[in-house]
Order: structure tokens, then C-alpha cells, then sequence
């Protein structure tokens, strides 16, 4: 049973890999952005991304989940994927400014 279950993890993982890329993707742009909006060089600012960053920091260092950590693997999964899932949302937020990045020509686009 053990072999067909992991055959399905895998299979189910690479079907997602979308995900994985779109969360490292805001994990790659947040501090480029961060910087260029204290900067003064990109508005509008996407306080949502901000807001959701926050959101997603603080869920990883509470003492409160929605599944408690010392639950070990399980209270793990709930953070890793209540996590990914702001990450993406992230992602989403960060559209304007890949576009103002892009079209920015003292900057290399990513």
C-alpha cells in the first residue's frame, strides 16, 4: 500500500508544480519591491501583498494554529500549506509591479 501511495504523492506534486513556482516567485520579488516602495520608486503600493506577507509571518511564529504544531507531521502540513496558499495570493499581488519591473530599463528583468 505504502508504494502506491507515494506513486500517488508524486504524481499529485507534479501536477502542482505551478504552485511551487508561483510561491517562489513572490518569495524572489517581495524584497526587490519592499525596497523600490520605500524607495519611492514604485506606486501604486500593493498593500494587500504587505498585509498577506504579514499575515503569513505571523501565522509561522504564533503558539496558535488551526492544528497545533506538537501534533508533529499534521500541525506541520497546516502551516506549510496555510502559508503557500498567502504565498500564491502574494504572487497574484505582485502582477503590477513585474510589469513596472519589466518595463523599467535600469533594471534586469527576472
Amino acid at each position: 500500500m505504502a508504494p502506491l501511495s507515494t506513486w500517488w504523492f508524486l504524481r499529485r506534486l507534479k501536477s502542482r508544480v505551478w504552485v511551487t513556482k508561483r510561491i517562489l516567485r513572490a518569495l524572489k520579488l517581495f524584497l526587490p519591491m519592499t525596497r523600490d516602495v520605500v524607495r519611492g520608486d514604485f506606486r501604486p503600493v500593493p498593500w494587500s501583498a504587505f498585509a498577506m506577507m504579514a499575515l503569513a509571518l505571523a501565522y509561522l511564529v504564533m503558539p496558535f494554529d488551526l492544528i497545533p504544531d506538537f501534533l508533529m507531521l499534521i500541525g506541520i502540513i497546516d502551516d506549510v500549506l496555510i502559508v503557500g496558499w498567502l504565498l500564491n495570493r502574494i504572487d497574484q499581488r505582485l502582477e503590477g509591479y513585474r510589469v513596472w519591473r519589466s518595463a523599467d530599463p535600469g533594471m534586469a528583468p527576472s
